[in-house]
């Protein structure tokens, strides 16, 4: 959480446990802290709202906290899902939040306490967020080379922002001392069935999707129906389509094989 090159394991120091925040921070005085810890399993939220609340508000907190009593600089990152999805165009940071599930509440609560902190905090929402580990295009590709039906919902939309060029952005944002909130997301939007089509493209695999509405696959947390994300002070990063083309050809086709 300290940066790159520097960061810390869950094991080596919980967000959660607001002492060793102050010691990790306080020893590695670091100019800036970039919090890439989040409770993210959005379903599983709907049942386990304390801990979702534990860590991706109150963490965030004690981040800010010790930032601000070491001079540090913090960068938080939060999702499209503060927003209900109901606004016909993407939405950009003016826009007035109003989350539909625990997970987005609690990355809500995150934004506002770091923000209200008085120290100095970038917070960077974004969107489907895919790279190394496990993400989207995996899922879908490890499902068709299962021979898994592949129903993927078509009323739900979204900007999958290669996790390769958020980071780029957001060491610029905070190279230069931006601070307040910022969207960062990929040029672009679009459908999880039209992403899971392109994703399957790339690697070269024929396999069907059947496009699903979303009441077609009920979950136990809502999800935004336009998750489109747009930004007033940052120029979108590369389109999707492109990202997702180095993407695949660097970390999906060896998988595919």
């Amino acid at each position: 959480m300290l940066g790159p090159g520097s960061g810390l394991s869950h094991q080596a120091a919980s967000i959660v446990d607001r002492s060793q925040v102050d010691a990790a921070i306080a020893a590695a005085r670091p100019q800036v802290v970039f919090n890439c810890a989040a409770y993210n399993a959005v379903d599983r939220a709907e049942a386990e709202s304390n801990l979702s609340y534990d860590v991706n508000a109150e963490g965030p907190l004690n981040l800010a906290m010790a930032c601000s009593r070491n001079g540090s600089m913090l960068v938080h990152f939060s999702t499209n899902f503060v927003f209900d999805g109901a606004k016909d165009a993407p939405y950009v940071e003016t826009d007035e939040p109003a989350p539909i599930s625990v997970y987005g509440s609690s990355k809500l609560a995150g934004e506002r306490l770091v923000l209200e902190s008085g120290a100095r905090v970038l917070v960077i929402r974004t969107a489907a967020v895919f790279g190394r580990g496990v993400n989207f295009p995996t899922r879908i590709l490890q499902r068709a080379s299962s021979g898994d039906r592949l129903r993927v919902v078509s009323d739900q939309k979204v900007n999958p922002t290669y996790a390769k060029d958020l980071a780029q952005a957001a060491l610029e944002l905070a190279g230069g001392g931006v601070t307040g909130l910022v969207h960062v997301v990929a040029d672009g939007c679009t459908s999880w069935d039209d992403y899971a089509r392109a994703v399957l493209e790339e690697v070269g695999v024929a396999a069907p999707v059947e496009s699903v509405p979303t009441a077609a696959v009920p979950t136990a947390a809502r999800r935004p129906l336009n998750g489109c994300l747009e930004s007033m002070r940052h120029r979108p990063l590369r389109p999707w389509r492109e990202a997702l083309h180095e993407y695949a050809t660097d970390v999906l086709q060896s998988r595919a094989q």
